[in-house]
């Protein structure tokens, strides 16, 4: 039998619990593996380009902001994928399976090649906008031109792993990211310390390592014998499908270009206290991006498991989903920001050892880690509503109180205190608001009693 069949059956009958845990570790792997092989990017130019290791870990992450609102634009797109799927497979639908399947790679790849061309033209004027110190920004601009080259394959990658979760299963792209995750640290060593190239080795080396990841997953879509088979002679756009997945994913893509483009300002304000400031700020990301994974897991679990038990129409299941990922989310994260802070000292100086690098970095940490707590809270309710199809209003909350908070602190708050943990205050404080504002929304949707 297939284990997506399997799968499929697991989510809307039995014990909700283990079934959270089994969906949501793997998925939690994978985004920390990827953010391990990815700060493998800084460590090693850090590490092995002697004087130039500062500069180098500047321009790498003074391209991070950038790159996450173009590849998390297309994300939020790809939730799209994930919800419909979801719903059609708790209906039993395969036919609205394989047409969201199809659909979906084709707008990853053209979405992809439309984005590469945009950004290559881009590229130079974008990254002189955000305060990068003279000696890396034209390293920056040398990353990110190469980056957006991979483009078309990173996007692959991102919605052939939402069909996977669509149907609660992230073991496979989990898979998928360990082999090419170590290729990319392998080629990252070959650039830099045999080749002895710079910043523009690691950025071809994420390249070619997302790349061998998209092929992987088409091959496992190719040998599926589930409704996610992924078949070249059915590879056309379904306009009706097409229609749901953007309505669901359009908003999410709108909430994650807004959050991205307010991290671009912050960026920037980083970048303006100088290349030390903006490595530690750099390092400390790599490092706090884990917690975010692990609460961001528990998000898709409520997402994928509410939209397959929702397609069902076991109302009861999708309350149940929404208390326990809560519940196992909260012990979970808590352990992991424990962690996080107890070993920050030591994990920052893993890419760069002096110590007031270490110390800023640390200042990141802390705040930012102690926030993901109401980052949980709102992630998981928001995808709650969007197992019911729910999407445009959490993103409306999601970009005022977030963004609109953290520009206006930028604007305001961080003239008047020139300081690097001025900057990282307003983390704590919008997260908050942001989970009191959907707990709000919540009560007022009441989506399971909507459809009881």
């Amino acid at each position: 039998m297939d284990a997506e069949k399997t799968v499929r059956r697991s989510m809307i009958e039995g014990s909700l619990w283990n079934k959270i845990l089994g969906f949501a570790f793997p998925l939690a792997l994978t985004g920390i593996l990827q953010q391990l092989f990815n700060a493998a990017d800084i460590a090693v130019v850090g590490n092995f380009t002697g004087e130039m290791g500062k500069a180098c870990m500047a321009a790498v992450g003074a391209n991070t902001p950038m790159i996450a609102l173009i590849v998390n634009s297309f994300l939020g797109i790809s939730l799209g994928t994930n919800v419909v799927i979801a719903n059609a497979i708790g209906r039993r639908d395969e036919e609205a399976v394989h047409k969201a399947v199809h659909t979906s790679l084709i707008v990853a790849v053209i979405g992809g090649v439309i984005v590469l061309l945009l950004c290559e033209l881009l590229a130079e004027p974008i990254l002189r906008t955000q305060n990068i110190s003279e000696e890396a920004v034209d390293m920056a601009i040398l990353y990110f031109r190469i980056y957006v080259g991979g483009l078309p394959v990173i996007l692959l990658y991102n919605f052939e792993a939402a069909i996977f979760r669509g149907v609660g299963n992230t073991k496979t792209p989990f898979l998928a990211l360990v082999i090419s995750g170590v290729v990319n640290v392998g080629m990252n060593l070959l650039f830099v310390v045999v080749l002895h190239r710079t910043v523009d080795g690691v950025a071809t080396a994420t390249v070619i390592s997302n790349a061998l990841s998209s092929l992987i997953l088409l091959f496992f879509l190719k040998r599926s014998k589930s409704e996610v088979k992924f078949d070249w002679k059915k590879l056309k756009l379904d306009w009706r499908i097409l229609g749901k997945i953007l309505k669901i994913g359009l908003p999410a893509s709108a909430q994650a270009c807004v959050f991205s483009t307010a991290n671009i300002i912050i960026q920037a304000a980083i970048n303006s206290l100088g290349t030390t400031v903006a490595a530690a700020s750099s390092a400390a990301f790599n490092i706090e991006i884990f917690s975010y994974y692990v609460l961001n897991s528990f998000g898709q679990a409520c997402t994928t498991i509410t939209g397959q038990n929702f397609g069902a129409r076991k109302i009861d299941r999708c309350k149940m989903t929404l208390k326990l990922c809560l519940l196992e989310g909260i012990i979970i994260e808590g352990l992991m920001v424990f962690t996080l802070i107890f070993c920050g000292k030591n994990l920052i100086a893993i890419f760069n050892p002096a110590p007031e690098l270490v110390e800023i970095g640390y200042t990141r940490v802390v705040l930012i880690t102690t926030a993901h707590l109401f980052s949980l809270f709102y992630d998981v309710i928001s995808g709650y509503l969007r197992g019911y199809g729910i999407s445009l209003s959490p993103a409306i909350v999601t970009m005022v109180c977030i963004c609109g908070i953290r520009l206006v602190w930028i604007y305001s708050v961080f003239t008047q205190f020139h300081t690097f943990k001025c900057i990282m205050t307003v983390y704590p404080i919008s997260l908050g608001t942001t989970a009191v504002a959907m707990f709000i929304l919540l009560l007022i949707k009441r989506p399971s009693k909507k459809y009881s």
